[in-house]
């Protein structure tokens, strides 16, 4: 009866969350409800093995999400993202809409901007870009999830994204794990993405089919239902996009993107130089967690890079923010939803994993045959895939099975970066089914529909994501580490 609870309070929480429930709410009912049919205690359950895991979550990634919703507020209003995809539309033209939205988000969002805001911004240059090319508008979202959601989100080394920082603390690696893997399996979504949309724009020039009607719709920012699915797949809650008093002329496109230069090279040199010449002996004492610096490093050098970026991005952009307070109020309270939602995520999958029920699962998601990369990659993926959250499904499955992967890791001599990169991979494909978040916040942005649209992002962000991860795995399990 245990494994029958726990799928029925899955079953419940992914169609109540599809449906726009909130998951502060659905998450820890599904979680009593699991506990209830195990026969365990329900209200020690909620209190002590729900809150604790959630209070865990928010404890060790709440500074991530709260700078980045910050820098992605203040480089909105700031017009610096508005000034980079203006920059790389004019520099590439109609004649490369697809290549220059790709390439806007990828800059965008390797540098640290939240995924909604880049959402926000490009969707209304991508409708003049591709109008005027006359590629259809059904293309669009795809166009902008293989830039934001893909390579950048999960492949690239040194990615601030927060899927990047997760397994940190569980594997005591830094946000260059497996840089070599990384940067291939980057191009290998890349790569695929551009070829399937080429594929899908030429097609569509044969059929003689341009760029269609626009279709009148509401504010994506203020749908309810949209706001529900989406805080769980980013640091950014979609409403406070409309706060805040965005900047009338952006920076030149130098100091546009001298933040995201700042991002990446503080989060390189803190991870590759500060941090391991840093004597933190002190964090073993109680009063400091009894922690090591190999479970916070990679933290705290991803929260000193959006630090330091968020201080020189208001520094030579203080006269383009005419209301500072109101968009740092913006982007902190941007923050607080997706955060809880997440971790709220994170505690119902504590309970579910400290049912005794759950021994029978874990037994199952080891033994598959291929060895543990290949079934961390498939547990990744399932819990991605049923939760619609990267960043959800990732933290369940690394808290239920992370130390035994880290142990087997260690029996068979594999580098926890191999891990790492592996693990957030795998958490960035099978994310992208229909509920997901990102993607129904992306359909409505670009003022499409599933029926319209969904194709084409299962190929760039499902099926791309999916080759890259193979040839990681087989790459690491012949080559190793790199």
């Amino acid at each position: 009866m245990g494994l029958i609870g726990i799928l029925i309070a899955l079953g419940l929480l992914i169609w109540l969350a599809y449906r726009g429930w909130s998951i502060l709410l659905l998450a820890p009912a599904a979680a009593i409800l699991a506990a209830a049919l195990a026969g365990q205690p329900l209200l020690a359950h909620w209190t002590q093995t729900f809150m604790t895991s959630a209070a865990q979550f928010v404890m060790q990634f709440f500074p991530i999400f709260l700078l980045g919703a910050l820098f992605g507020k203040l480089m909105e209003d700031s017009g610096s993202v508005t000034s980079i995809a203006k920059y790389m539309t004019e520099r590439l033209g109609p004649q490369r809409s697809v290549l220059a939205v790709v390439l806007a988000g990828a800059i965008v969002t390797y540098g640290g901007v939240s995924l909604f805001v880049a959402f926000f911004v490009l969707a209304p240059m991508a409708h003049q870009l591709f109008r005027a090319a006359a590629i259809p508008r059904r293309l669009m979202p795809a166009a902008i999830a293989l830039g934001t959601t893909t390579f950048t989100m999960s492949a690239l080394p040194g990615t601030p994204a927060i899927q990047n920082a997760i397994p940190m603390p569980f594997f005591g690696t830094t946000p260059f794990a497996a840089p070599g893997l990384g940067f291939i399996a980057a191009l290998v979504m890349f790569g695929f993405g551009m070829w399937w949309l080429g594929r899908a724009e030429k097609s569509a020039r044969a059929k003689g089919e341009g760029y269609g009607a626009d279709v009148p719709h509401a504010s994506a920012a203020e749908d309810l239902v949209v706001r529900e699915r989406a805080t769980t797949a980013s640091t950014f809650d979609p409403p406070e996009a409309l706060h805040g008093r965005p900047s009338d002329i952006g920076p030149p496109i130098a100091l546009a993107a001298l933040p995201l230069v700042i991002v990446v090279a503080v989060n390189l040199l803190m991870s590759l130089l500060v941090l391991p010449r840093m004597d933190a002996s002190f964090l073993e004492k109680a009063e400091w967690g009894e922690t090591s610096l190999a479970a916070v490093g990679g933290v705290w050098a991803v929260v000193t890079a959006l630090f330091v970026a968020i201080v020189v991005l208001i520094a030579i952009n203080y006269r383009r923010l005419p209301a500072l307070r109101d968009s740092m109020d913006a982007g902190a309270n941007a923050s607080v939803l997706p955060v809880l939602s997440v971790a709220s995520l994170v505690g119902f999958g504590s309970v579910v994993a400290a049912l005794p029920a759950f021994g029978m699962v874990r037994d199952w998601v080891l033994s598959i045959e291929g060895g543990p990369l290949v079934s961390l990659a498939v547990a990744t993926n399932v819990l991605a895939s049923l939760t619609g959250s990267a960043s959800g499904g990732l933290t369940i499955a690394l808290d239920a099975l992370g130390a035994t992967y880290l142990k087997i890791a260690h029996e068979q001599g594999i580098d926890p970066g191999l891990l790492h990169r592996v693990a957030v991979i795998g958490a960035g494909t099978l994310d992208s089914l229909p509920h997901n978040g990102a993607v129904v916040t992306l359909l409505a942005v670009c003022n499409s529909t599933h029926r319209e649209s969904y194709l084409d992002i299962v190929m760039v962000s499902i099926v791309g994501g999916l080759l890259a991860l193979a040839v990681v795995i087989i790459l690491g399990t012949t080559v190793g580490y790199f």
